[in-house]
């Protein structure tokens, strides 16, 4: 059964972390609406949420992203980056073991955030350079290389998050902006899009990608090759360096 987790915006939102964009102004109740829409355009396409217990003391707890990675039936926990947001790892371990998950950490000697890792079928891309050390990348593939896969650090200069600058498609390829990305090279097929909100996706199914409606170029690209997309608008989230990539973590195993 796919479900997917999630976490309810803290009051605090508009006092989250920004470090390579400027700060402007949170509507908080629109961006509880506009996590309300993300949620229910998670639902309506096959994936049933699963809320981890709020941290309303912690501004970025929404971006549930960074605080675990999932590999099948392994949840990872992470220890990231920006010492305010540890305590967002808080409730996540022990809600996925109740639900039948083994769980995992990196520990506290290295740092990882989720937003750094993305996978490509059996290889691992981890950003390095941003929110992410070298340790935390060893912890982390000696934990999930055993399972199977492949760790490749990738230097993260330009952006908050290595997802902030790529993600991936179906078929493996990897998208991005291509000016925040170091070195399009280090991956094994790389596309530039047009717009920078258009180089995030999350895969909903084999040819059901979810965008921001920020992309419309971008979102007109991918329809133009079969692909069904799903548009939401988190602008509030984007404004504090999030994307369509932060508000969930999918469980498919």
């Amino acid at each position: 059964m796919q479900r997917a987790l999630v976490r309810r915006p803290s009051p605090r939102l508009a006092e989250g972390v920004v470090t390579h964009i400027e700060r402007s102004s949170i509507d908080l109740d629109r961006a509880r609406r506009q996590w309300d829409g993300y949620v229910s355009a998670m639902e309506s396409n096959g994936w049933p949420t699963v809320e981890v217990p709020p941290v309303d003391h912690c501004p970025d707890g929404v971006f549930i992203e960074d605080a675990v990675v999932m590999f099948g039936r392994t949840a990872v926990l992470t220890h990231p980056g920006h010492e305010v947001r540890r305590a967002e790892v808080n409730g996540v371990g022990p809600l996925l073991e109740s639900i039948g998950y083994r769980v995992e950490s990196v520990g506290t000697d290295g740092t990882l955030d989720g937003g750094d890792v993305l996978k490509v079928n059996e290889t691992v891309y981890v950003g390095l350079g941003g929110r992410t050390d070298e340790v935390g990348i060893s912890r982390l593939a000696t934990i999930v290389e055993p399972l199977g896969y492949r760790v490749r650090a990738i230097p993260v200069t330009k952006v908050l998050h290595l997802k902030s600058a790529v993600t991936a498609l179906p078929d493996g390829t990897v998208i991005g902006w291509e000016p925040v990305v170091d070195d399009p090279s280090l991956f094994d097929r790389f596309e530039s899009m047009p717009e920078e909100p258009g180089a995030h996706v999350v895969l909903l199914a084999d040819d059901v990608l979810l965008m921001s409606s920020a992309a419309p170029h971008s979102v007109r690209l991918l329809r133009d090759r079969g692909h069904r997309v799903v548009e939401v608008d988190i602008s509030e989230f984007e404004k504090l360096e999030g994307c369509v990539t932060c508000l969930s973590v999918r469980l498919r195993a």
